[in-house]
């Protein structure tokens, strides 16, 4: 578990630098665009692309083929091993170009789609959504090649590159907002262009350690290419399995446009909260076990694959668990020191506290589905996870329905956070059913010493929670005090938490390595 340790570690510290970038950035856009239709609109033009990127290209893509191209990796010659990249560059570039092409040209109708709310409101910008979502979409082209070529790295052991990729996102997009935005009569378009040049920037960011493992990709496009058609075949199902919790946020975009206007942004801003750790937690996770449990399943080595997988578990849990808690607890002084600058006031840090605090409740379980569903998928079944991946839409609609209309319609502000507690309690829908199976198929049994492990969790989770209760200034004072004043308050609360926790497991007899899941 060493080495999986380390490029998790490498891909968390890499990804941390993205995270930070990506609140830097959401401070720069809260200060200069003030919330109302048009930053609505652009984070609906925003999210399609996004979404199409965590559904295809992170999500359906990479888990179908980064298992095959293991087995080639570990079965066939090099040449055989290029020349699927090959046909997997080709095959994929075309129909990522078809699909670009048709999302630009029918972007009113994808925008009524994803946001039908925005018609019936007088405030809402749906012209210039569709203006955006015409510059955005060919975002899913650049950043689905730049996932081919991250699987292929990260198959390869080369992490750190992929890892940092993003950042580029962040960068670029913080200059448009500051440097470009008086370019345009319109400013927030200057944020739509960000996004199309970003993902350009990513993608050739990555190609110079690809050619340096003689791996440069030439497209190619032949009929019947063995592999192409069994990443082809585990792709359909995997749109469904790998991003449930992606499309229960797009349930969320879609019923939040009928909403009070800024809901969307309300849920943008708190999203991005639960994102830094379920990406430096999660994703890390997710991205070091697939090659490996791959390789393990190649191999028939069964009792290494359930090692990988526990190792996975209690790193997930033991980090989830308190960060949930922490953001539960700070989201209010977290909002109000990164992101109430100029156009963002505290109206606004209190409707996403709201969703904040409600998110944070589902983290621990979005962390779990993203390790144990590369359980599935390293073994190339992607049958099962669809399965209960549509369970889990269904239980989040049905969520809904319980509990955001009869609070949409008793008149009580804060329905956008009824959501976001909806998409939680759907992660814990999912991540159960996919534990269970994984049970009952005799794929994974949980190793010795699991109840002793969360009950030393809890408990230390109850000593951080009674430390920040005790030590968290008001509400009123996080309002009125100057910003470097709630930045030290910020950074000394998580210092306690932080020191609180792991001083607390050291004391019930948690030694280091065994924090580690060694």
């Amino acid at each position: 578990m060493s080495r999986l340790l380390r490029s998790g570690a490498v891909i968390s510290a890499m990804t941390m630098i993205s995270r930070v970038l990506g609140l830097l950035r959401d401070m720069i856009v809260a200060r200069y665009f003030p919330v109302d239709g048009a930053t609505d609109a652009f984070y609906v033009a925003f999210r399609i692309p996004n979404l199409l990127r965590r559904l295809f290209a992170e999500g359906a893509f990479s888990l179908a083929f980064v298992p095959v191209l293991s087995e080639y990796k570990e079965k066939q010659d090099r040449e055989t091993l290029k020349d699927l990249i090959d046909h997997v560059a080709g095959y994929l570039a075309l129909i990522l170009l078809v699909v670009t092409v048709i999302g630009v040209v029918a972007a009113p109708v994808v925008m009524w789609v994803f946001a039908p709310g925005f018609d019936s409101k007088p405030s809402a910008r749906p012209d210039l959504a569709v203006d955006m979502l015409r510059i955005t979409f060919p975002y899913i082209l650049f950043i689905s090649l730049t996932a081919f070529v991250s699987g292929i790295l990260n198959t390869f052991h080369k992490f750190a590159i992929p890892a940092l990729t993003p950042a580029l996102l962040n960068v670029v997009m913080i200059a448009a907002a500051i440097w470009g935005a008086p370019y345009f009569d319109e400013p927030v378009l200057a944020l739509a262009w960000g996004v199309f040049f970003a993902g350009l920037a990513q993608l050739l960011f990555q190609l110079p350690t690809l050619s340096r493992l003689g791996l440069l990709p030439r497209f190619r496009i032949r009929r019947a290419h063995e592999g192409v058609s069994r990443i082809m075949k585990l792709m359909v199902p995997t749109l469904f399995g790998s991003s449930v919790a992606q499309l229960n946020l797009l349930i969320n975009t879609m019923l939040a446009s009928f909403l009070a206007v800024g809901s969307i942004s309300w849920l943008y801003y708190s999203d991005r909260f639960v994102e830094l750790p379920l990406a430096i937690v999660g994703v890390a996770l997710a991205t070091v076990i697939l090659p490996k449990l791959s390789s393990d399943h190649a191999k028939a080595d069964a009792t290494q694959f359930r090692h990988t997988m526990d190792w996975a578990l209690r790193l997930g849990l033991l980090i989830s668990v308190p960060a949930t808690l922490g953001l539960m607890l700070l989201a209010k002084p977290i909002l109000a020191t990164v992101m109430m600058h100029g156009a963002y006031g505290w109206q606004d840090v209190q409707m996403s506290a709201l969703s904040l605090t409600t998110y944070a409740f589902g983290l621990s379980g979005f962390i779990l589905v993203k390790v144990l569903a590369p359980g599935f998928y390293s073994r190339q079944d992607t049958r099962t996870p669809v399965k209960i991946g549509i369970v889990s839409i269904f239980a989040n609609m049905a969520l809904n329905v319980v509990i955001v209309l009869p609070w949409h319609f008793s008149g009580t502000a804060g329905a956008h956070a009824g959501l976001a507690l909806a998409t939680a309690l759907a992660s814990y829908v999912n991540a159960g059913m996919l534990f269970y199976s994984l049970h009952r198929q005799q794929i994974f049994d949980p190793e010795k010493g699991w109840a002793a492990f969360l009950l030393k969790i809890l408990l230390a989770c109850v000593a951080m929670g009674a430390a920040l209760w005790l030590v968290s200034p008001a509400d009123v004072w996080w309002q009125q005090a100057l910003v470097w004043h709630k930045v030290w308050w910020l950074l000394g609360l998580i210092l306690l938490a932080l020191i609180s926790y792991f001083a607390t497991l050291r004391l019930l007899g948690m030694p280091f390595r065994q924090m580690l899941g060694r």
